[in-house]
């Protein structure tokens, strides 16, 4: 969340924030709530120096035998002033905290401003599309003519948005997972981790899930526990509440983890194949850094995900979101779409973005410099590297044949047995 005393100094750069954001915040619900506070604050303080003040007589009338009933009665008034303003107090403190919990992250001053993901400016883009003597066909067809995917069953199992892998596609998935880990730990230097696959509200509150998009996660029936949407989630918390050294830092945390979404308002949207499913893979990159080195290490892990699509040779292009696409809990954010020339589009495959200290307050994670007294918040980024799913359909699109085969990109073949080419069935 926002430091709420850089809001009361910086209004107007906070409402032009919001603004570009296109964020639907009343800010002056917080201004009302904040000044009710203020003088809530100033009534007690004086009735508080006044009870001192009062006190101080009273055991001065009583040392000198004097009447100090009148003064005791105004005490006691005094008293149950301060209670029922201290109770006021607290609801005060809770409606300014809902409200800041419900204000996104301010945009950092290189993230363009735009109105929507049409705004978002093309800042890199790598290999070439490839070319086909035939008309490429979507992913679901393709693995579905061999015998790779399995939707019918899938819903029957689960209902919609669900597939099942078979045999060479589940090896596929597989393989892809365990690539992208072994880039990313031996290459890149991520520390792997192995999380809980559901959380509690203090960890989903902790990473801006909750309480604003409460209606994308599934909640476990009984339990005040969610099934992590992304493992940004648990590896971001770690250290939550705790106070790091600054040789600790900076961190670099990398998981393999299914992904659960419900989807909420995305009714009729890319309702075939695996793009937008209640279930699917991902390997999240989480960093923990010190508040100067933040933006370079965006940049690195940025080129951390990008490598995985070089690595198996698939034309992308990165895009720089724009103020009014960037999500709830980012600063800055990049997206990284991949070419489907089954779709004749780019898709969305990682996103990278520098939250800042936005997370690390609402987690209380700081760390202390060598040498210094006081804490500071630390700045957290996250990553996909890369969304397993979307890789996978990424490869049936650009390596299909004419004949129906597909060709197992060459940095996988180690990781699936050998195999080249999986040929149609017959």
């Amino acid at each position: 969340m926002l430091d709420i005393k850089f809001i009361r100094k910086n209004l107007d750069v906070v409402k032009d924030a919001l603004a570009k954001r296109k964020a639907k915040v009343d800010v002056d619900a917080f201004l009302t709530l904040d000044a009710r506070r203020r003088e809530l604050l100033a009534e007690v303080e004086g009735l508080k120096a006044e009870r001192n003040a009062t006190s101080r007589e009273v055991g001065d009338l009583k040392r000198t035998g004097g009447d100090a009933s009148a003064l005791m009665e105004r005490m006691g008034e005094v008293n149950e002033r301060i209670k029922a303003l201290d109770a006021e107090l607290v609801g005060i403190d809770e409606g300014v905290n809902k409200w800041l919990m419900a204000v996104p992250n301010i945009p950092h001053e290189s993230t363009p401003v735009g109105d929507g993901e049409e705004d978002n400016p093309q800042v890199a883009i790598w290999g070439e599309k490839p070319v086909f003597d035939f008309t490429p066909r979507e992913h679901w067809d393709i693995g579905q003519s061999l015998g790779g995917l399995d939707f019918e069953r899938a819903a029957r199992l689960a209902g919609s948005r669900f597939a099942v892998y078979r045999g060479w596609a589940a090896r596929l998935e597989r393989a892809l997972a365990q690539f992208m880990l072994d880039v990313q730990t031996g290459e890149h230097g991520y520390e792997e981790c192995i999380t809980p696959y559901m959380v509690n509200r203090e960890t989903m509150t902790g990473t801006g899930q909750l309480p604003k998009f409460e209606e994308d996660l599934f909640k476990i029936e009984g339990r005040e526990a969610f099934m992590i949407p992304t493992a940004e989630v648990p590896l971001t918390n770690l250290y939550a509440g705790e106070v790091l050294s600054e040789d600790d830092l900076p961190m670099r945390f990398t998981a393999f983890t299914p992904c659960f979404r419900s989807e909420a308002g995305s009714y009729g949207k890319d309702t075939r194949g695996l793009i937008r499913q209640h279930q699917f893979h991902k390997v999240e990159m989480v960093r923990i850094e010190k508040p100067e080195d933040s933006y370079a290490a965006l940049e690195e892990m940025r080129g951390h995900a990008e490598a995985i699509l070089r690595k198996l040779g698939l034309h992308y292009r990165v895009v720089s979101l724009c103020t009014a696409d960037i999500g709830f809990s980012a600063a800055k954010t990049y997206d990284l779409e991949v070419w489907l020339p089954g779709q004749d589009k780019f898709r969305e495959i990682s996103s990278c973005s520098n939250c800042e200290d936005f997370q690390a307050r609402r987690m209380n994670m700081r760390f202390r410099r060598k040498g210094a007294k006081a804490t500071e918040y630390v700045h957290t980024l996250n990553g996909s590297g890369l969304a397993v799913g979307r890789t996978f359909v990424a490869v049936l699109e650009n390596y299909q044949q004419a004949d129906g085969s597909l060709v197992i990109p060459e940095a996988l073949r180690p990781y699936m047995g050998g195999l080249e080419i999986v040929r149609p069935c017959k």
